[in-house]
């Protein structure tokens, strides 16, 4: 299994990106669990407990065990209109050389906060968050100064309709 420490831009915090974890750890209760922090990050272990039929020490186990494969995280997810950043992006970029050093050199920029490799007319695709267009031109022309970004398309958002976390656990 290969681990990859990646800093977040918001506090520094390490998020650790694990490439063919095991879905051991994914039985039908560590599910039930998963489902039930989706619905509410903050809700008692204790109730989470009642809820998939096990104690408070269990659950805290089980959830221990699934932060510490990567399985998944729990953070405060914030609106970032709220923030002072009315300005998203998705950009689109084009590469040569060794695509995965690239996204990682995007992934160290702090206004990008999502960087994904993929197939098609693009290599890579970053969001961003910015405070206004200015701020968005100015982070256009970091992404194109990294080395191994031949171009970059931006797609502003005029309005997002949604936005969710809550995707099964099939």
């Amino acid at each position: 299994m290969t681990n990859r420490q990646q800093d977040n831009a918001n506090g520094g915090r390490r998020v650790t990106v694990r490439e063919g974890a095991s879905h051991a750890l994914l039985d039908d209760v560590a599910k039930q669990i998963i489902e039930q922090l989706q619905e509410d990050g903050r809700r008692p272990y204790a109730t989470i407990g009642k809820a998939v039929g096990l104690s408070e020490a269990a659950v805290r186990q089980r959830v221990q065990r699934l932060l510490d494969a990567g399985v998944m995280q729990i953070v405060a997810v914030t609106d970032p209109l709220q923030l002072g950043f009315p300005r998203q992006a998705m950009i689109g970029l084009r590469t040569n050389g060794n695509l995965e050093a690239v996204a990682d050199r995007l992934a160290e920029l702090d206004e990008v906060d999502y960087v994904v490799i993929t197939a098609g007319s693009f290599d890579l695709l970053t969001e961003v968050v910015c405070r206004n267009d200015d701020h968005l031109l100015e982070i256009l022309q970091r992404l194109r100064s990294v080395e191994g970004v031949l171009s970059t398309e931006a797609f502003v958002y005029l309005k997002l309709r949604k936005q969710t976390y809550t995707w099964g656990t099939a």
